[in-house]
């Protein structure tokens, strides 16, 4: 909701510049897909790496 304010004073004070935003934003949304997908991935192993590494200490530990 904040964002879509932002983008109604930026079209009251420039429209041409929030026009292009509005244009833009697809294509900045498809640049950045690949690097969402490549944190998803780091994420997913370093959750992988932190669970290998607790392992003995949760077995050991009784389950608490």
């Amino acid at each position: 909701m904040i964002g879509f304010l932002l983008w109604c004073l930026l079209f009251v004070v420039c429209w041409p510049l929030a026009l292009l935003a509005l244009v833009l934003w697809p294509l900045v949304w498809l640049v950045s897909l690949p690097f969402r997908l490549v944190g998803i991935g780091l994420e997913a192993v370093f959750a992988l790496l932190k669970a290998l590494l607790f392992l003995p200490a949760r077995l050991l530990g009784g389950g608490r």
